[in-house]
């Protein structure tokens, strides 16, 4: 089987730099949940220490961007919205997630189609994870 020789036939996770990359846009959007008074709420919702969830984020991440299914390897299928039910989730805990990885690809210099296309995707997931009413 050859080589893909465009990126509509690579994966997400091959389009944005494989497990380094993914590491760091991980680790740049914990740092900037930490840091800004905007991302407050979701910050609220994360063990701190956040390195469990830092990882967890990072294994999910993996898999459903089309690398190594490393959360699904240790912990089974990921069951996102049951994991995230404890959590009151609303537009604007939505919205400040989607905002802070926007925040953390900017920062890290993804071109601007690969940001749209992560963005795309992370808002349907983003969306289905709602759980209260606004």
């Amino acid at each position: 089987m050859s080589e893909p020789h465009n990126s509509e036939a690579q994966t997400l996770y091959d389009v944005m730099g494989g497990a380094e990359r993914l590491r760091e846009l991980v680790d740049r959007f914990y740092d900037l949940m930490q840091l800004e008074p905007e991302f407050a709420g979701i910050h609220a919702m994360h063990p701190q220490p956040n390195d469990s969830s830092r990882e967890k984020l990072f294994m999910f991440l993996s898999g459903w961007m089309g690398g190594p299914d490393l959360f699904v390897q240790q912990y089974g299928h990921p069951r996102l919205r049951a994991r995230h039910l404890p959590f009151a989730i609303g537009t604007k805990e939505r919205d400040q997630w989607l905002r802070a990885m926007a925040w953390a690809m900017e920062d890290l210099g993804y071109d601007e189609e690969l940001r749209m296309r992560l963005m795309q995707s992370f808002y349907h997931t983003a969306d289905w994870m709602r759980n209260k009413a606004d």
